[in-house]
């Protein structure tokens, strides 16, 4: 049977999360959770009970700014990358003339930095995880990668296998940066060419994977001396018809979501860029980002208190 809590109001939950974190040395840990194709003012009128628990307590802006062009390929990969695409290389859907190997995904840059720490990966769209159309993005120094087939398996069917596997994950074993990546809105919304019922309910069963996962975090034993990082966001938007790929508000426009300890909450100043999400992980991990790096994103949302990592 699945425990239900009431909302706690942000600032005393906010409270809460930033004394328990105060009272001892904790261990940071970091779940990216990516929504394909997310308009933010969709996103609004969706019933998403476990998404806006976060947003309540947590850190969130419905202006951040994707990628040009606002296309998958380029922008997962300055999303887990922190870079725009003149330098890792990828302008569309086909990644054969990535530059990864200069400019490596944030976990396997983290895996080159401390090699102890544990990290995980399940996604369904294949060129992050596979050689599929000049991929993968993620390296194979990544400890765990689940990998299923959204186009076969079908995107709902998919999603929920990733998700479980990154819940018994959490909940069993003991990663410290998880990245888990949901296709299904956005395939959706291409299937049905609008932003309406069938793209509406994928983002509702969105929000129903996102509990799982949090379940799982805040089911763990150890919780209670762990600091996660909880964020959420998008690649891009969309227009009415469901397509996406130009420069229109609607498709350029992206949602980015910060939850735990370490956030201050409120609106996220400015306007968060893509980039930033990728920077914002490490940064949590306690990784000084060198220069020399090249990246272009900045930490966003988070307290200035350093505490330390695994």
């Amino acid at each position: 049977m699945r425990t239900v809590t009431l909302p706690v109001p942000r600032a005393a939950l906010a409270a809460l999360l930033a004394l328990s974190a105060a009272c001892g040395q904790t261990t940071n840990k970091v779940l990216l959770i990516g929504i394909d194709g997310v308009r933010p003012d969709v996103l609004a009128e969706v019933p998403t009970p476990n998404i806006d628990r976060l947003i309540e307590a947590g850190a969130f802006s419905t202006r951040g700014n994707t990628t040009r062009p606002t296309i998958s390929g380029p922008a997962w990969s300055s999303m887990l990358i922190g870079v725009w695409p003149d330098k890792h290389g990828v302008w569309s859907n086909d990644f054969a003339g990535n530059r990864y190997s200069e400019y490596p995904d944030f976990l396997t840059r983290l895996e080159r930095i401390r090699p102890q720490v544990e990290t995980f990966v399940a996604a369904d769209w294949l060129p992050l995880v596979t050689d599929d159309s000049g991929g993968p993005l993620f390296t194979a120094e990544i400890d765990r990668i689940v990998v299923h087939d959204g186009y076969t398996a079908g995107w709902a069917e998919a999603d929920e296998l990733g998700v479980r596997a990154a819940a018994a994950a959490l909940r069993d074993a003991d990663p410290d940066a998880v990245f888990v990546y949901l296709g299904n809105p956005d395939e959706m919304s291409h299937q049905a060419w609008s932003i309406g019922r069938r793209y509406r309910e994928a983002i509702a069963l969105s929000d129903a994977h996102v509990g799982q996962l949090v379940d799982a975090v805040t089911g763990r034993s150890s919780y209670a001396d762990e600091d996660w990082l909880i964020l959420i966001s998008t690649d891009h938007g969309r227009l009415a018809t469901g397509q996406h790929g130009g420069e229109a508000p609607e498709e350029t426009t992206i949602f980015v979501l910060a939850h735990g300890p370490s956030v201050l909450p409120g609106t996220i100043a400015g306007t968060p860029q893509i980039v930033d999400v990728a920077v914002t992980a490490l940064a949590h991990m306690g990784v000084k980002i060198d220069a020399a790096w090249g990246l272009d994103g900045r930490p966003v949302a988070l307290r200035r208190t350093r505490r330390r990592g695994r």
